[in-house]
């Protein structure tokens, strides 16, 4: 036999090996990267701890089937309902999230039961949020398992919801149309505020963007920084801290982060609103209730939002601007809400405040920025 073909043989048959090997006993790292844990061993439960870590790493694994399986209350619920508490409905946040990391609080334990407080921290394609559950331990033999407190969506009775609202269709002009060189332009908007903070992370820039036309805009806001010297130092859009659909004489505020530059480096900053004619309408109606603004320490504002509409809200993002009491601008907040938004049914919200600026707070605008499947 040749020395290559041996050559290559020899490296088959030790590929076959390490990955049988790698199979059989898993390395720490391996485990770890699969959503496991690098200690005690894969799907051990001999612990609450144990028991948490394993019903996580099914989470992040998607494996719903797997984790219901293993719950000590299964018994309570069926899988589907297990996976709609996890995933949402109606194309929520939810729905494509998935579990990126997760903390664990022990804060009671005897030999046959513990009471623990799981933090899981989920990714979304806009950024993360947090969902808390206060989880019963109960042992079974030399095993632990976990009841899971499901969480139950408000079911909405059949009910007839009139509808009347304004709606603004868009007719473009076709390719055998002779209207000139041009479609209908784009709508009038223009920046009303705009106020540069310096941050530790870097420059952050907000303000408000208003739509002065008779017709629906998606909006988008660009700044430049310029150095001292008139160079581009840095470029950046709002991305989605904007209400991006503004109907006739809609304000929106916006917000956008520089990380990384402080503003002692800025000579001045090039603001760009971008506005594009859309079809819009005036449904859903989303209203804001019980808004109140909380000072002092985990500053932030909370309410009520209300799905006034007789469809669900996919995803609805609240957005919150901050004034002091000469009513110049403090701060853009927002949150998105990671449940979709079934009609006539109260939904809780929370815009927190950086700390150190609370102090500066008079008053606050709320608005709900909608996202529905197939509509605008």
């Amino acid at each position: 036999m040749k020395r290559g073909t041996l050559l290559a043989v020899f490296i088959f048959v030790a590929t076959i090996l390490l990955v049988a090997v790698a199979t059989i006993w898993p390395t720490a790292s391996a485990i770890t990267y699969a959503g496991g844990r690098s200690s005690g061993g894969l799907g051990s439960t001999s612990t609450p701890q144990s028991a948490v870590d394993e019903l996580a790493a099914q989470l992040k694994l998607r494996a719903a089937a797997k984790a219901y399986s293993e719950l000590a209350n299964k018994a309570e619920f069926t899988e589907p309902e297990f996976e709609r508490d996890l995933t949402g409905s109606a194309m929520s946040l939810r729905t494509y999230a998935t579990l990126d990391s997760f903390e664990v609080q022990p804060l009671h334990q005897s030999d046959s039961d513990a009471e623990l407080l799981m933090k899981m921290h989920w990714s979304s394609v806009v950024g993360t949020f947090d969902d808390t559950r206060d989880l019963h331990a109960v042992k079974t033999g030399d095993n632990w398992a976990i009841n899971w407190p499901l969480k139950h969506e408000a079911r909405v009775p059949p009910q007839v919801i009139p509808v009347n609202y304004l709606r603004w269709d868009v007719i473009y002009r076709g390719a055998g149309d002779d209207w000139g060189t041009q479609d209908v332009e784009a709508p009038h908007v223009r920046i009303v505020d705009m106020h540069p903070v310096n941050r530790a992370e870097g420059v952050v820039v907000m303000g408000e963007l208003l739509n002065e036309d008779v017709m629906p805009a998606f909006v988008s806001v660009r700044a430049t920084l310029l150095g001292k010297d008139g160079s581009t130092l840095d470029s950046e859009g709002a991305f989605d801290m904007i209400s991006q659909t503004l109907l006739p004489k809609q304000v929106t505020p916006f917000i956008i982060h520089f990380p990384g530059t402080p503003l002692s480096k800025v000579g001045s900053i090039r603001m760009q609103p971008v506005s594009v004619l859309v079809a819009a309408s005036a449904d859903p109606v989303v209203e804001i209730e019980n808004q109140q603004y909380k000072s002092g320490v985990d500053a932030a504002v909370t309410g009520q939002l209300t799905n006034q509409s007789g469809h669900p809200v996919n995803v609805a993002h609240v957005l919150t601007t901050f004034y002091d009491s000469n009513g110049q601008l403090v701060w853009v907040g927002g949150q998105y809400i990671d449940r979709a938004l079934q009609p006539q049914t109260p939904v809780d919200f929370r815009v927190p405040m950086p700390q150190d600026l609370a102090a500066k707070v008079s008053t606050e605008r709320t608005i709900v920025a909608t996202y529905m499947q197939g509509n605008y």
